[in-house]
């Protein structure tokens, strides 16, 4: 079956590395979040491209350090080669625009231990509702 959903406790042993980094997110850990992404990783959040490890330090630094986010799993599927986890998310930004709960989709690719790829989508709880995923 290509697609297969979980508990979001279980995110530790369907993948580490993406485990690892909800934890460096929630503790504000720069370093061990930078050190799970690949050399040559993409990053892609709020429809801009982070290209290798010097552009995703900098926008962890900025984006997901520097703005004290934290993510609040609530659902784990694997598809494929990716797993997508969707988080209720919060930190030190300006949410007047924004849902309450502001909840997003985290699109993570992991080869050999090493995020690959890392697209972050915000979700729209009426789009869901209307595709029926998982």
């Amino acid at each position: 079956m290509p697609t297969s959903s979980y508990c979001p406790k279980a995110l530790h042993v369907v993948s580490p590395p993406v485990a690892a980094y909800v934890e460096a997110t929630n503790s504000c850990d720069l370093e061990g979040l930078v050190d799970l992404f690949a050399d040559c990783a993409l990053v892609n959040d709020r429809l801009r491209h982070y290209w290798r490890k010097p552009a995703i330090r900098e926008w962890a630094a900025g984006d997901i350090i520097g703005q004290r986010l934290t993510m609040d799993v609530t659902a784990v599927v694997e598809h494929f080669e990716s797993l997508i986890i969707t988080a209720n998310v919060g930190g030190n930004f300006d949410m007047m625009e924004l849902p309450d709960p502001l909840v997003c989709a985290f699109f993570f690719t992991v080869q050999v231990d090493r995020i690959v790829q890392l697209i972050i989508l915000r979700n729209r709880d009426d789009a869901l509702k209307a595709t029926g995923s998982p």
